[in-house]
């Protein structure tokens, strides 16, 4: 899609948009509203500017969304699709699928909510170490961190979608 048709998007268009690179209604709602953007780097730094800070509940929202690290997204809207091509390029074996699977469980047991990191760019060993690193995070360190990794998610979902 092309920004000058983002542009011109029915608000509740707009917003779908959006909502499928991170399920957070306010969010959404104030990158629309702020519309038009004159480039694809002001949309991205608008995504980023409403979204700091994003409160508990929208994180909570937007995490809801998201599957665990190394299982595949369900369903066919646009945020499982783009779940499934991020984490297909991590190549993950028998071995590193059983790391991410223990990880997984014993992060979500310490924090409540599943692990999320930015997939794109990062091979499934940097993804365990960092997951690894992080178990040693108090939980108010890793909601922080947690929320900075769905505003990165977001902004590159957008990227990829408008041109």
């Amino acid at each position: 899609m092309e920004l000058s048709d983002f542009n011109t998007l029915e608000h509740s268009e707009a917003a779908q948009i959006l909502l499928s690179c991170a399920h957070v209604e306010r969010w959404a709602d104030e990158i629309v509203s702020a519309r038009p953007y004159s480039s694809v780097d002001a949309l991205a730094a608008a995504t980023e500017e409403f979204a700091n800070p994003w409160t508990q509940a929208e994180i909570d929202s937007a995490l809801k969304r998201h599957p665990r690290i190394g299982e595949r997204a369900k369903g066919d809207d646009a945020d499982a699709k783009m779940s499934r091509a991020e984490q297909a390029r991590l190549g993950i074996d028998d071995d590193i699928q059983r790391r991410l699977d223990a990880g997984n469980a014993a992060y979500e047991e310490k924090f409540g909510f599943v692990f999320l990191i930015r997939a794109a760019g990062r091979s499934a060993e940097e993804i365990l170490e960092s997951l690894d690193e992080r178990m040693n995070n108090t939980p108010e360190q890793e909601r922080l961190i947690a929320a900075d990794q769905l505003r990165q998610i977001a902004a590159l979902r957008l990227k990829g979608m408008i041109s």
